[in-house]
Formats: C-alpha cells, structure tokens, sequence
C-alpha cells in the first residue's frame, strides 16, 4: 500500500505519495517534518502544510527574491525573515552587489533540519556574507535602530501560528522604518484564490505605508492552488524597471524567473483589479 503525506488547506485537501519519511520533529513552534515523494522529491512541510519541495522550490525562491534584487539600485544590504529552508538567501546572494545579507529566523530547528536533508535548496548556508540569526523578526524589526537596509524580503509562512505576526501592520510598518530611502520590500502574500481576504486586507495594509505597492503572481505547484502571490512595495515606483543587464547575468542560472517573467508577473486578472479598486473606495 502506498503511503500518502495530505495536508489540509483552506478547505482543500492535496497528498504526495512519500516513500520514506526523513525527518519529523516538533521545536518550540511547530512540528517540522521532511520526507521523501515520488512526484515532488524532497519536501519540507511544517504543521502539516507544504512548505517547499525540491522540484518546485525554484519557483517560489527565484520569485520572492530577484523582482526586488533586480529592481533595487545597487543592493547591498538584504534582510530576509524566516526563510529556514535557506531557498531566498541563496539566490539573494547569487547578486554579487550583496556585501551583507540578514536572515531572521525564530525557528532555529527548522534550520537544522533542512541543512541535513534538504543542502541541494539552500547551498549558500557557508557564504561568509551570510548572518544568520535565531530571533523573532517583529522583535528585531521593531528594536532594532541602526540597522538599515536596501531590500527587506519576507519569506515567512501562512498567516497562522509563529507566521501570524508577519501579516501585522506594526510589523510592515516596523520593516518600513528599516528601509533605506528608495528601499524595496517584497513578501509572499498568499493565494488570491484560497486566501482572497488575507491577499486583499495585505494589499491594503501595505497601501498605508508605501506609495507603491504591487503585486504579482506565479506558479508554485506543491501549494493547493496552483496559483500564488507575493507582492513588491516601496515609495520609488520601480517594479517594472528591471535592470535588464544584470537580470541577463543572473538568469542564466534561473530556471523559472527572467527578464520577461517579471514584467508579465504583474500583470493583474480582472478580479485581482477589481477587488485593489475596491480598496481605494
């Protein structure tokens, strides 16, 4: 008999068939659990929700990740929350402008889990660029005065448990103050399908804060619908300005996101603009 990882989301229900399961854990805040599928390879899931796998990570990583690398000037300094599986600062740090990248982690066992059964995702844990720290990021958003940066990524799981916090607007806001002028933020914000409140109540939130704020959309298959959000925010109006000399470099070693891609990921379904010029009434 075959034996079948389901997770229930949102009121869908989706199962990988596993061949062996490699890890499965509980930290502090949450049960971590890594297996073996037939269709997906290597998954990570945590509280029973599919998080990343390696045969589609490079969708949801490529996508966070280079649409504000790509239209930030001369990125230097790069702040990742969450992101345990180390997907977004391996291809945070395939910019060779990166002098120092951040990453904020709560979860230091998620972490270790995935630097033993999941190194072919995050393959730049030894970058000496790299700091890597085990903290709640609204606490280190919200304490943290000198620290300023020119992109802030928010890898940070559902709206749920340890991740609810990463939807707040004192967190957004408290991101906001550690950008530089012209700084970009950019976060995944959930599928409009399954999840349309918290997309919209998201993009309304961030409307509050920034001057622009966009989202764009891409596949990732491993999450219930198909279909998924992230969403790039700034005072600078810039997410279509990509800096095409630098995307030609870098996207020779993309296997989803190029040049393209980006300026096609925002364009928006009509209920997408529907529901954003909703907001503004």
């Amino acid at each position: 008999m075959p034996l079948w990882y389901q997770e229930t989301f949102q009121g869908t229900r989706l199962a990988l068939e596993t061949t062996e399961t490699l890890y499965s854990g509980r930290s502090e805040f949450q049960k971590i659990e890594i297996f073996e599928s037939k269709a997906y390879g290597r998954a990570l899931a945590l509280d029973d929700v599919f998080m990343t796998s390696v045969k589609d990570e490079f969708f949801y990583h490529e996508m966070l990740t280079h649409p504000a690398m790509l239209t930030a000037e001369n990125p230097k300094r790069v702040l990742v929350i969450g992101g345990g599986d180390g997907g977004t600062v391996r291809e945070v740090l395939r910019h060779p402008s990166v002098e120092q990248c951040v990453m904020i982690e709560i979860d230091e066992g998620v972490v270790q889990a995935c630097k033993e059964h999941l190194p072919m995702i995050g393959t730049a844990w030894d970058d000496p660029r790299l700091d890597v720290r085990f903290a709640d990021g609204i606490d280190y958003v919200k304490t943290s005065d000198e620290e300023k940066y020119d992109v802030i990524l928010l890898d940070g799981t559902d709206p749920v448990g340890p991740g609810e916090v990463l939807f707040a607007q004192e967190f957004f806001a408290a991101c906001k103050r550690m950008l530089k002028p012209g700084g970009i933020m950019a976060m995944q914000s959930e599928t409009p399908i399954l999840m349309r409140d918290v997309f919209f109540e998201t993009q309304g939130k961030l409307r509050e804060l920034f001057a622009e704020v966009h989202p764009y959309f891409g596949p990732v298959p491993i999450y219930a619908s198909g279909i998924w959000s992230w969403t790039w925010a700034s005072d600078r109006k810039a997410h279509l300005d990509v800096d095409v000399a630098r995307a030609e470099k870098l996207t020779d070693g993309c296997r989803y996101y190029n040049a393209d891609i980006h300026k096609a990921a925002f364009t928006q379904p009509n209920y997408v603009r529907r529901g954003l010029a909703d907001l503004s009434k």
